[in-house]
């Protein structure tokens, strides 16, 4: 049985330069989720500023669903990372970001979102995790971050973050548990023939 809503919409935030299985793998997570489920919960799509295909890491080309202006408000967005640095100077990305997690049921990150996430104020305090690579300058640019070590992923309620790239599929794993219950979170990964660290 679903836990909460009947469809939920999913975003997932994409941009230049984002890390591949970042987006990929929490998509892939909810859109098996979903299939799997007989009541469909989950609508999952892909979100870029302006609509327009963008180029991820390795010069992956992805096509977007919805553009900010077109797309079902989120109950559920994914704010993955990857080359983060210019969104962090996109006054327009930082201000969606806030303004939709200010309606969202959970705002999630996936690595370096997470800076994404605190350069919108919306996370500001507290513990968090981000790929091992980046907590120093993630400390360094925001300071009144707990920055947790050897953490797969860290559950704050509304606010969820994760480790680096593959830890964003542990994390929508998890968050497939929260929603739809972990029986069906259990399914989802043996569909994907994944092993989950819950």
């Amino acid at each position: 049985m679903f836990l909460y809503k009947i469809i939920m919409n999913i975003g997932i935030y994409i941009y230049e330069k984002v890390e591949v299985l970042d987006f990929s793998g929490p998509f892939e997570v909810f859109s098996t989720a979903s299939r799997i489920h007989t009541d469909n919960p989950f609508s999952v799509s892909l979100i870029s500023q302006h609509g327009k295909a963008v180029a991820a890491r390795g010069g992956f080309s992805v096509n977007p669903h919805f553009s900010f202006g077109n797309c079902p408000d989120p109950d559920v967005l994914v704010v993955p990372g990857g080359i983060h640095t210019g969104e962090m100077e996109k006054d327009d990305v930082l201000k969606w970001i806030s303004s939709v997690s200010e309606r969202t049921d959970i705002t999630a990150s996936v690595c370096t979102g997470v800076f994404l996430l605190a350069a919108a104020g919306v996370v500001f305090d507290g513990e968090v995790v981000t790929h091992h690579e980046d907590m120093e300058d993630l400390k360094r640019l925001f300071p009144e971050l707990q920055i947790v070590k050897g953490r797969r992923w860290i559950d704050r309620g509304k606010i969820i973050t994760s480790g680096g790239i593959s830890a964003g599929i542990d994390m929508s794993l998890h968050i497939v548990s929260k929603l739809a219950g972990r029986e069906h979170a259990l399914r989802t990964a043996m569909q994907m023939e994944y092993d989950w660290r819950e």
